[in-house]
C-alpha cells in the first residue's frame, strides 16, 4: 500500500467519524418535540442571562398608580415601554419580574441539581464499589432519608436556619441526593465485576484510579438525564416553598413569589398568575422532554431509530 493511498485512507475515516460525530445532535434538532423544547429552553436560559439588557422594567420598581393593569398596558411614564404583560398589586412590571425571576429559578435548580448531584453519585458508586458493610450504611441512610417527607424535611431544615437563596440550595440538595445514589449504585454493581474492571486490577490500578478513570465514565449517561429531570423537579420544589414563605424572600423575584402573592387576586386579575405559573410549567416541561430525548439516545435500542432517522435527513 503506498503512502497515498494510507493518506487517503486516513481522511476517509476522519471524515466518517466527524460525520457519526454529528449524527445523532443532528438526529435530536430533526425532531420536532426536541427541537421545541430545546428551543424554550435556551430562550428561558438567554433571559436568565441577559435579564438586565432584555427587560423592559426594573423588577423592583413599584408604582401603585399602575397595580393590577392587565397585559399591554401602556406605561404611566412617557416613552417607557408597555407592560405586556400587565403588573402586579404593587404596580411592578410582571414581564421583567418573570425574566429575573427566570434567573433566580433556573440558579437554584442547577445549583442544587449539582450538588445533590455530586454528593449522591459518589456515595452510590463508593457503595457498588466497595459493597459490604460500605453498601449497608449508605443504603440504610438512603432508606432512612427517603422514609421521611420531602416537603416536611425541607420544610424543617428551612426553619431551622431560614429562609434564603443559600440555605435553599443546601436543602433541595440534602432532600434529593437519595435518587443519584440508588442510580449510581446499580450502575456501579453492573459494571463491578466486568472484564474491562478485572483487567483494571490485574494491572495494578488503584481503587481511586479504576472509580475515576473507569466507573464514573461509564455510569456518567444516565446520572446526567436523571440530573436533567431533578433540575425540573427542584424548579418546582422552588416555586412551592417560596410560595409557602421559606424560600427566596421579597421583593426578590421568584416565580413562586409571584403566584403567592398574585393567588388573592386571581378572579380580577388572572395574568399575575397565569404568566409565572406558564413559565414554570414551560420550564419544566422543556427539561422532561429533552431527558426524554437524552435517554431514547443513550439506549441502545432506541439509538438505532434515532440514528436512522439522521441519516434518512442528512441524505436528503
Amino acid at each position: 500500500m503506498t503512502a497515498e493511498t494510507k493518506l487517503l485512507l486516513q481522511e476517509e475515516a476522519e471524515r466518517t467519524r466527524r460525520a457519526s460525530a454529528w449524527l445523532i445532535p443532528r438526529a435530536l434538532l430533526r425532531d420536532p418535540v426536541t427541537f421545541i423544547a430545546l428551543t424554550i429552553f435556551v430562550l428561558i436560559l438567554f433571559g436568565a442571562v441577559t435579564a438586565e439588557l432584555i427587560a423592559p422594567h426594573d423588577p423592583l420598581e413599584q408604582d401603585l398608580r399602575m397595580r393590577n393593569m392587565p397585559p399591554l398596558s401602556p406605561a404611566a411614564e412617557e416613552n417607557a415601554p408597555r407592560h405586556f404583560l400587565g403588573t402586579d398589586p404593587l404596580g411592578r412590571d410582571i414581564l421583567s419580574r418573570i425574566i429575573f425571576g427566570s434567573r433566580v429559578s433556573l440558579t437554584v435548580g442547577l445549583s442544587s441539581a449539582l450538588v445533590s448531584g455530586i454528593i449522591g453519585s459518589l456515595l452510590g458508586i463508593i457503595a457498588g464499589y466497595f459493597r459490604g458493610p460500605v453498601d449497608d450504611i449508605v443504603m440504610r441512610l438512603v432508606d432512612i432519608m427517603m422514609s421521611i417527607p420531602v416537603i416536611m424535611l425541607a420544610l424543617l431544615v428551612l426553619f431551622s436556619l431560614g429562609p434564603g437563596f443559600w440555605n435553599l440550595v443546601v436543602v433541595l440538595a440534602i432532600v434529593r441526593w437519595m435518587a443519584y445514589a440508588r442510580l449510581a449504585r446499580g450502575q456501579t454493581l453492573a459494571f463491578r465485576n466486568s472484564p474491562f474492571i478485572d483487567a483494571a486490577v490485574a494491572i495494578g490500578n488503584t481503587n481511586t484510579r479504576i472509580i475515576f478513570r473507569h466507573i464514573i465514565p461509564n455510569v456518567s449517561s444516565p446520572l446526567v438525564i436523571l440530573g436533567t429531570l431533578e433540575v425540573a423537579v427542584l424548579i418546582l420544589s422552588e416555586a412551592g416553598l417560596s410560595f409557602l414563605g421559606f424560600g427566596i424572600q421579597p421583593p426578590e423575584p421568584s416565580w413562586g413569589l409571584m403566584i403567592a402573592g398574585g393567588r388573592q387576586y386571581i378572579a380580577t386579575a388572572w395574568w399575575i398568575v397565569a404568566f409565572p405559573g406558564l413559565a414554570i410549567f414551560l420550564t419544566t416541561l422543556s427539561l422532561n422532554l429533552l431527558a426524554a430525548s437524552f435517554r431514547a439516545i443513550s439506549d441502545p435500542v432506541q439509538r438505532e431509530r434515532w440514528l436512522n432517522k439522521g441519516s434518512a435527513n442528512s441524505s436528503n
